[in-house]
């Protein structure tokens, strides 16, 4: 049984009212811990801590010296490895062998890819003439934002986390983390870490809690709050923009998806299905960048389906520590019940099942978990629920199409815009098509295969802004113009 605590001003703190809930292990239904859920004045002390360390130690140093301190993060995790590990698997049940290979380190990858990008990335400067001949000089700077609310998802919680403080810290600004509830530990874990590290009081906070009316509402609505990133719905995403819009706050959105793959005739068929495999039912299909629609050029349509099921179906669902087990849990009971509703409604709107649609078989210590069945349908009407809705679970439908417009078209056809993958060996084929889905990244021939210095960021209901690289400079910090007449 573990307590995880806010982290406040460089100490762990239980909730000022008293307050806790309960964390849940996926797998089992079990209690494994208790969570101390911030009330308003654990979160006015955290937005407060943060505000008071930017003119510290901290607001002092030099990029430099904040790059070493990043490094030294990551050098904490890496060796807390196994405790990260662990820790990360048991709130979300997936498979080691997934989180030990992309969650732990990546977690720590995104302190060193910003801690270096910050040194390397250049701002503009422009000499200009004047009407006495003299002239002058304009050079940028950059300053940090001030004070970031980080609010971060469940399906990768480390790992998404850090992506968004890495760089809010390596732009010398301060963060309050408010980690999904279904998720805390690693977050919380971090402080310790951070600590070890040298950043100094301040800088990192974490308060636990729910949305409205609790640690969600209470930072993002915060007047001490210069700029909000967030991951997660888009419903909860709207919320937040509004609360933002009170003192016309920064925000960086990524939010829900609905994403395409359109897999042509000409593609190599091993590649296509090992990559669809992935991108449908990586995670337990808890991905935003996750393919819910497959479009197959209809002269391989029904290999294409056939292949994939039977691939699907040779999926080991099992507990984290389990070498065999390419599958785990839903994240919670709730995520589960909004799953299944989906697989009932397919159902409903006349969907084919191909594979799944319901609850596996489990042995007996893990029947309390929230498992699901890896699932496939054909033969969904285009304006089908299922077709329209996000549902992030391990599930697609599988739709055929005869021309390179049809498969534009259909996979336009959502009020979405984060992701696509394309499958074909036609170069020509894979720019032209790629270019014209309305999304914030198209894969070829391949699924998240991701450059931290690229633009990450959805179009459409997916999102507003861009992070990674030089985008997460421009969003961390300010960009000053100074005006010098000679």
């Amino acid at each position: 049984m573990s307590d995880v605590k806010n982290f406040i001003n460089g100490e762990y703190r239980v909730s000022s009212g008293g307050k806790v809930f309960d964390n849940i292990n996926p797998c089992t239904g079990a209690l494994i811990g208790t969570v101390q859920e911030a009330t308003y004045e654990d979160v006015d002390a955290a937005v407060q801590a943060a505000r008071d360390a930017l003119s510290g130690p901290w607001g002092k140093m030099s990029d430099a010296e904040r790059g070493e301190i990043l490094h030294a993060i990551a050098d904490g995790i890496d060796r807390r490895f196994d405790e990260f590990l662990a820790a990360e698997c048991a709130d979300t049940g997936k498979p080691f062998n997934i989180a030990s290979h992309i969650d732990v380190p990546r977690g720590a990858a995104n302190f060193r890819v910003f801690a270096d990008a910050v040194k390397n990335v250049a701002t503009e400067a422009f000499q200009m003439a004047t009407p006495d001949g003299n002239g002058a000089f304009n050079m940028a700077v950059r300053k940090p934002k001030g004070v970031i609310a980080v609010i971060s998802p469940w399906n990768l919680p480390l790992l998404l986390m850090t992506w968004k403080v890495g760089p809010a810290l390596a732009c010398g600004n301060t963060v309050v983390v408010k980690p999904s509830e279904e998720t805390p530990t690693t977050t919380s874990l971090l402080g310790e870490v951070m600590n070890e590290a040298g950043v100094p009081p301040g800088v990192f906070n974490v308060v636990n809690g729910f949305g409205p009316e609790s640690a969600g509402a209470f930072l993002t609505e915060h007047a001490e709050v210069d700029a909000i990133t967030f991951t997660g719905e888009t419903r909860t995403g709207e919320i937040i923009v509004r609360a933002a819009a009170k003192g016309l706050r920064d925000v960086s959105m990524e939010c829900g998806g609905k994403n395409p793959a359109l897999v042509f005739a000409d593609c190599d068929m091993d590649k296509a299905i090992e990559g669809t495999l992935r991108s449908v039912f990586a995670n337990c299909g808890q991905v935003c960048l996750g393919t819910e629609r497959v479009y197959v050029e209809r002269p391989i349509f029904d290999e294409f389906v056939s292949r994939l099921a039977e691939e699907a179906g040779k999926f080991t669902l099992g507990p984290p520590e389990d070498k065999n087990t390419d599958m785990g849990p839903l994240v919670s009971h709730e995520h589960q019940k909004k799953v299944l509703s989906y697989y009932d409604l397919a159902v409903a709107e006349g969907a084919n099942v191909v594979l799944g649609g319901g609850v596996p078989d489990m042995a007996e210590e893990f029947s309390g978990g929230a498992w699901v069945q890896p699932t496939i349908w054909t033969g969904l009407a285009d304006d089908a629920r299922v077709i329209k809705e996000e549902i992030f679970g391990p599930c697609c439908h599988i739709r055929p199409f005869d021309t390179e417009e049809e498969a534009i078209r259909l996979a336009n056809d959502t009020a979405y815009g984060l992701a696509a993958a394309i499958w074909t060996e036609n170069t020509s084929r894979a720019l032209r098509v790629s270019t014209q889905i309305n999304c914030g990244v198209a894969w070829v021939n391949s699924w998240f295969l991701r450059d931290l210095r690229t633009a990450f960021g959805g179009a459409k209901e997916s999102g507003m802004g861009r992070e990674g690289g030089e985008h997460s400079l421009e969003f961390y910090t300010e960009l000053q113009n100074i005006c010098i007449k000679i």
